[in-house]
């Protein structure tokens, strides 16, 4: 099986190597983005890979269908990338639903920390040799409380960070487990009493700017935002309001709603056309990291081997349990009749 690997980059590379070195799969990476430009190099390959930032909407599956590609594997958990509904009976799709869950919610912590006790501010000033502590206070987690908004395997894991650190808990989940133990509350109490909030839900229709400017109004003053999940879960200019209006205490964004064209790459030597981006990264009180919250050795490995299963198992018994489909208005993963 040949495969168009799209959006590669240095690091995907060796675990990607690694993992097909005993199969048949011939993967020919390229460093661009999948785009209506860019889909020909797909010519002659049966399945693409792709990434978050790669958008497959219809142009793009017509044109994969139209170049003989009948598998879209995703690298990543999410899939609102992909127009799944056009892809029934065109496209089949797999995605990796879980990779680390310790990745994501131990680099949600370490942002968390890193803005409330002024780490990176710190960083700067040792450097230059400025040992002066003025206005560097923080304040401590112990008796705070997170409110966590998406409970599943991520969520949880940051839930048991916190709970070393002697934090209270809110919970929220669409889907809330009876046999977790956790003690979820509705939306907008998790809003209304929190001190820190992190989102960890996937966007869909109804999580699309969850965090706007009715929601941030509800919130406590100086409240701290983390968002490690999916950019466009904020609205990203009632976020820059918030802060220019000292509502919200800090931002941590590894995740941003316009981050496709700018993520991922280096833009140190251009003008960032994105206002809103400059100027959320300008402030003081704000820290952005470019989608790595899920950059580990062990993620990046455990992604490689699941896409690498998802690929062969489609190819050897034409079955994959982390298949996506579209049914009846609704996203159901593993393989049609099965």
């Amino acid at each position: 099986m040949r495969i168009a690997f799209f959006d590669a980059k240095p690091y995907d590379l060796p675990a990607f190597q690694l993992h097909t070195e005993q199969t048949d799969l011939d993967i020919r990476f390229y460093d661009t983005h999948l785009t209506a430009q860019t889909v020909q190099l797909a010519a002659g390959c049966e399945a693409v890979c792709s990434f978050v930032n790669d958008m497959v909407d219809a142009e793009i599956i017509d044109r994969l269908c139209e170049l003989g590609c009948r598998i879209l594997a995703l690298r990543c958990s999410g899939y609102n990338q992909v127009d799944l509904q056009y892809a029934a009976g065109k496209l089949r799709v797999v995605h990796v639903p879980a990779y680390s869950p310790y990745a994501v919610a131990e680099h949600t912590m370490a942002l968390l920390l890193t803005s409330i006790r002024r780490i990176h501010k710190a960083y700067l000033r040792t450097r230059d040799f400025n040992f002066s502590l003025n206005n560097m206070t923080g304040f401590e987690l112990h008796g705070k409380t997170m409110g966590v908004v998406g409970c599943g395997k991520i969520g949880q894991v940051l839930i048991e960070i916190c709970k070393g650190f002697g934090m209270h808990i809110m919970a929220y989940d669409k889907y809330p487990n009876p046999d977790s133990g956790l003690p979820y509350y509705p939306l907008e109490e998790i809003w209304k009493q929190s001190d820190i909030i992190s989102l960890h839900c996937p966007l869909t229709e109804e999580t699309y700017h969850m965090v706007n400017a009715e929601s941030i109004a509800q919130m406590k003053s100086g409240v701290v935002l983390l968002n490690t999940s999916r950019g466009a879960l904020i609205d990203a200019e009632a976020l820059l309001e918030g802060i220019k209006a000292r509502k919200i205490g800090a931002a941590c964004l590894d995740v941003y709603e316009e981050e496709t064209d700018v993520f991922f790459e280096d833009w140190s030597g251009h003008i960032i056309q994105d206002d809103v981006l400059a100027r959320l990264i300008s402030m003081p009180n704000v820290i952005v990291t470019s989608h790595q919250a899920f950059l580990t050795q062990e993620a990046l490995d455990s992604i490689a081997e699941i896409t690498v299963q998802n690929l062969l198992s489609l190819q050897q018994t034409n079955t994959c349990a982390n298949e996506l489909y579209w049914k009846d208005g609704k996203i159901l993963r593993g393989t049609p009749m099965q």
